[in-house]
């Protein structure tokens, strides 16, 4: 097999810190609010554009609360976790790793009595339809491990008694979600807007209002997870105060995405490109006589976490240490050929390869990708 000629412009793939959106420059920062107070007034003018411009762009409910928070998206769902959960049983919908984490939280942290995991093998999802929307519903939206998203909100009714907490990282700004069917949602800028790390969004039902303002948990809530304190919404949160000290420059970096998001149309134009990297990838795979999606149902695959598994019977018949270490072999080419980075599967996944096929990277870059990951396999297993 000959190799590729044509390059990708940008050869960043990562699942997260993902990649930054085209044309992006360090320029795009020298108005950051370096060296001043978080507190000061231009700071907090700031921090409250990125609540205001994430509120418009994503079209979240106005009457939804809006706040940035520490320790990115675990620390967002956690908080809501710690903050929110015990009054009613708990039931967790988990598929990836992150998934598992929340369980494990339900599991083995938080003294809930009634509690019900619901999981299911990588590559797909667990029953929805048997949900028990009396109960609190935790789930992520789009699976950042397994490559596989909940289609939609359909299975959550209206008058459900209990809270739904989505965690939304890797789907959220990509993905078409029904907010109004979700009481706490939560992402972090480092994924499909390609910010960087540490800082979480957090966004807040009236009806998870209610229960901060009801009910307060039993067991000890640690500052840095405090939403309420004395049943009082702690309002600041939401009003571009923070509970620690935001990073001045990720957030000029977050604020300059979201205007570069608004300059080409919104989300919607955001999700048209994930789904047309999808479908590049799509009619690679069709064609393809080594490699699968890791997710089998088309309606389910993920259009930003785009998880493969290698089929060739010459790889399936090694063990899993000797499958890994062949993949190895496969992206340490296309790291040095300048080609791709960080395109290994999650570590804890079955051996894999996941491409991020976010808005911020571009379908001609996706295109130019995969001819080059032929040509880096064949030259793995041609010389084996």
């Amino acid at each position: 097999m000959e190799k590729p000629q044509s390059k990708p412009h940008y050869p960043y793939f990562s699942s997260g810190p993902c990649a930054k959106p085209p044309g992006w420059n360090l320029d795009n920062l020298k108005n950051a609010a370096l060296s001043r107070s978080h507190r000061s007034k231009a700071a907090k003018q700031k921090l409250e554009e990125v609540i205001d411009k994430s509120r418009k762009v994503l079209r979240i409910p106005d009457d939804y609360f809006i706040g940035i928070v520490p320790a990115s998206d675990t620390g967002a769902v956690e908080m809501a976790m710690w903050c929110l959960l015990g009054q009613r049983g708990v039931e967790v919908y988990s598929w990836d790793n992150f998934g598992h984490d929340w369980a494990i939280d339900i599991g083995n942290q938080l003294p809930i009595e009634n509690k019900i995991v619901k999981k299911s093998d990588y590559g797909a999802l667990p029953d929805f339809s048997k949900s028990n929307s009396d109960n609190d519903i935790i789930f992520t939206w789009n699976g950042t491990t397994a490559g596989v998203r909940v289609p939609d909100a359909n299975w959550i009714p209206e008058n459900r008694e209990g809270l739904t907490i989505c965690d939304a990282t890797s789907g959220i700004f990509a993905m078409e979600i029904d907010y109004s069917k979700l009481d706490v949602i939560t992402w972090s800028w480092q994924k499909v807007l390609g910010g960087e790390a540490a800082h979480g969004m957090l966004a807040l039902s009236p009806r998870a209002v209610q229960r901060l303002e009801t009910y307060v948990p039993s067991w000890p809530i640690p500052k840095l997870f405090r939403l309420a304190t004395k049943k009082k919404l702690i309002k600041g949160i939401f009003e571009g105060g923070t509970i620690n000290t935001p990073s001045m420059i990720c957030v000029e970096d977050v604020l300059d995405t979201l205007n570069w998001v608004e300059s080409i149309g919104g989300t919607k134009e955001l999700i048209k490109i994930s789904n047309e990297n999808l479908k590049i990838v799509e009619d690679w795979v069709n064609k393809s006589d080594w490699i699968k999606f890791m997710c089998e149902d088309k309606n389910l695959r993920s259009s930003t976490s785009i998880t493969l598994l290698v089929k060739d019977e010459w790889f399936t018949k090694f063990n899993e240490e000797e499958q890994r270490e062949i993949l190895k072999k496969v992206f340490s080419i296309l790291d040095k050929e300048g080609v791709a980075n960080d395109i290994n599967g999650y570590p804890k996944a079955p051996p894999s390869l996941r491409i991020w096929g976010g808005s911020t990277v571009q379908n001609s870059d996706m295109k130019a990708l995969l001819p080059w990951i032929d040509w880096a396999y064949n030259s793995v297993k041609n010389n084996a």
